[in-house]
């Protein structure tokens, strides 16, 4: 994983966001120094001007920029003393412009500020902060008497929060202010008055001085010492010390080498700047954005949950109409036999099978996509019926009005997209307390593009609540759980190249969702969807292959399922046993051959991928698959590898058929299959290898 450059994120950052940043400090300013007389209130012309010169020092000037950015600053603070500010103001404004950096940031990074970024971020604003400093102390000393000057430079060396160190050229200290001695704990006579070698190393030892990561901090690594050795500027070493009277200390230190006229090194200048706030911060930060995902994963936990729990009405509702033609068909047929019964039959259990996998696949967890070409008609179809009972069955109901213009298809998760589409169907139900109608509608957008568009008669969102819809961080009673799905949805949909808005209807009440997304081109639409629908007519056009009798072990705990998977495969023309048991089924497998196996994947005693793993160690070469009503996604490769197929219930016979075609009677390998080794399953469910 590449290393994150600070200076190109912060830079990246301030290129879009320079009207942002500034406009979110003076308002965070007016509202700090409200009290200060500023000529013609005009407070954000010269907080964007700092925002755009760092903005173009970091993009032309790169690491330069956090050396250059303070003399930028400079003049900003002879400004202010114009305005009346005093030097705390001019603190409490460099103060806020790290916070709405930091807030900003934060916002485009999903919560995340990485320690880099926010040390980059301090040091620029706290350079600035002195380099403003500096000015207005120097403006203020012209302009007071002499003791008044004194006063001030007194007061400056004592209390501003940055310490200074002067290092001669063989390494000894000279000089040290205040703050030195105050940031290290340790008396200045401890500092000043020799070579750093001898002095500054039992100090270090005293205050247990390490480097962030942990390591002991030695002379060789000071600043001014890798200055004075490499006869250069050494910025941002970072230091943490253990206070005598207790508490750690994080110091950020800074080494500059001074220069005689002639050229030649007169010493060093090294400053120390107390960073214990900042790197609480960023601990805290880190803190709470690991607290944050945790928080968003639980959120959007609950959030797939009530939406699960929304669509079982809906599915309940739709499963008792496909029983209840179930049960008339049923009647009808004892009463007089039709075959077209018995086909509305077929019909209504494969609608049935249809339902149970859609629902089966909203709930599967599955950790990566699977993007295919998805007819998004198709799916607005599909997903409106998951969502229909529960549109509908309420006491204010919402129905839905389909406008589908055969848009075409998209790249995308099919699931996923499926997900998609339900939820914001439910949350634009959620805002019509009253019930109504929604609008679907799908339109083509030129050559490459399409757009669908959920339109609800609920109430137009507020301007304030519009900007803020998709902020998973929003904190409006009722609002975090929308917010943090619309948020999830709106990065996904952005994933599959496309976007996801909300906007007002144009006049009158409503407001709409809006998914765009790129249009599969329609030439590579239409050479996939040719032989998909070329292989369905020949597949249901094709005469059914009887073969000779093959030995088939069907073991199943359900006694009907059993008895009538035998029945079927009996009629056609295989021979057939049943075991209700896994035990019992191991023990028929070692008493007679058979061709291959139908296995339940849920038993009381033992799994079917258990008993698999079992026939295939006793027979490599026979056919197994599982039979199951269940979403096999969840099952591990290994697992998958052991069986040939996986049949969903209600089964296909004719796809079973093929399938079980397979095993040769009598052909070479054992147990009657040839020695070809047979596709593994993938992960995702499937039907039979051929």
């Amino acid at each position: 994983m590449a290393r994150l450059n600070p200076i190109e994120a912060l830079s990246e950052l301030l290129q879009g966001e320079q009207e942002r940043v500034a406009r979110l400090w003076a308002k965070r300013l007016r509202a700090e120094i409200y009290e200060v007389d500023i000529p013609g209130k005009d407070l954000r012309a010269p907080l964007r001007r700092l925002v755009s010169e760092m903005a173009r020092l970091l993009k032309d000037r790169g690491e330069d920029a956090v050396r250059l950015w303070p003399e930028v600053a400079r003049s900003h603070g002879a400004d202010r003393y114009t305005q009346n500010f005093e030097p705390e103001d001019l603190t409490r404004e460099f103060k806020a412009l790290e916070e709405v950096l930091l807030h900003v940031y934060a916002r485009h990074h999903g919560g995340l500020i990485e320690p880099e970024v926010a040390g980059l971020i301090a040091e620029l604003v706290w350079e600035g902060d002195a380099a403003a400093q500096a000015s207005y102390a120097r403006i203020l000393k012209t302009e007071e008497v002499r003791f008044r000057e004194a006063a001030v430079m007194e007061s400056v060396l004592n209390h501003v929060d940055v310490g200074i160190l002067l290092a001669e050229v063989d390494g000894t200290v000279s000089f040290a202010t205040p703050p030195v001695s105050r940031l290290m704990g340790v008396p200045m006579r401890a500092v000043v008055g020799g070579r750093a070698v001898n002095t500054l190393a039992p100090v270090l030892t005293q205050v247990n001085a390490r480097h962030l990561a942990g390591e002991p901090f030695r002379v060789a690594d000071m600043p001014f010492v890798r200055a004075l050795k490499e006869q250069g500027p050494v910025r941002g070493v970072m230091m943490v010390v253990e206070r005598p009277g207790g508490g750690e200390v994080t110091l950020e230190m800074s080494a500059t080498p001074v220069w005689e006229e002639e050229g030649e090194l007169a010493g060093v200048i090294q400053t120390f700047t107390d960073r214990t706030e900042s790197a609480n911060k960023t601990k805290a930060l880190e803190s709470a954005y690991g607290e944050l995902r945790r928080l968003q994963g639980r959120l959007l936990q609950r959030t797939r949950q009530q939406a699960l729990g929304q669509l079982a009405g809906g599915a309940a509702h739709a499963l008792n109409n496909f029983l209840n033609v179930l049960r008339l068909r049923i009647t009808l047929l004892q009463r007089e036999y039709k075959p077209e019964h018995l086909e509305a039959l077929d019909r209504t259990v494969q609608q049935i099978g249809e339902l149970v996998a859609r629902l089966q696949e909203f709930n599967v967890q599955r950790t990566e996509e699977r993007p295919t070409d998805v007819n998004v008609d198709q799916t607005v179809r599909e997903s409106l019926e998951l969502a229909r009972g529960e549109l509908e069955q309420r006491e204010h109901p919402v129905y839905v009005e389909l406008d589908l213009n055969d848009p075409g298809a998209v790249r995308a998760d099919a699931a996923f997209f499926r997900e998609l589409v339900v939820n914001l169907m439910l949350a634009s139900r959620d805002r019509m307390e009253e019930g109504g109608h929604l609008r679907v509608t799908t339109r083509a957008e030129g050559p490459g593009w399409l757009t669908l568009r959920i339109q609800d008669e609920g109430p137009r969102f507020a301007p304030e609540e519009l900007s803020h819809l998709f902020d998973p961080l929003r904190r409006d009673p009722g609002a975090p759980q929308l917010s943090l799905y619309l948020a999830v949805a709106r990065a996904q949909v952005q994933r599959w190249g496309g976007e996801l808005m909300a906007e007002n209807a144009p006049t009158g009440a409503g407001a709409t969702f809006v998914v765009k997304l790129p249009r599969v081109q329609e030439q590579v639409a239409q050479a996939s969807a040719q032989p998909s629908a070329a292989g369905e007519t020949t597949a249901a056009a094709a005469p059914r292959r009887f073969q000779q009798t093959r030995r088939v072990l069907v073991v199943d705990d359900d006694l009907d399922n059993a008895r009538m998977m035998a029945e079927v495969l009996g009629e056609e023309g295989y021979e057939v046993q049943v075991a209700h048991d896994p035990t019992v089924a191991l023990g028929m497998w070692d008493r007679r051959r058979f061709d291959a196996a139908l296995l339940d994947a849920v038993m009381p005693e033992m799994s079917g991928w258990e008993l698999a793993r079992e026939l295939r160690e006793k027979s490599p070469q026979v056919l197994l698959a599982i039979v199951t009503g269940m979403d096999v996604r969840g099952q591990n490769r290994a697992n998958l590898a052991l069986v040939d197929a996986v049949f969903r219930k209600p089964i296909d016979v004719g796809a079973l058929d093929d399938f079980l075609a397979q095993a040769e009677g009598g052909s070479g390998g054992e147990n009657g299959r040839g020695s070809e080794e047979p596709p593994l399953p993938s992960e995702a469910e499937h039907d039979h290898p051929g």
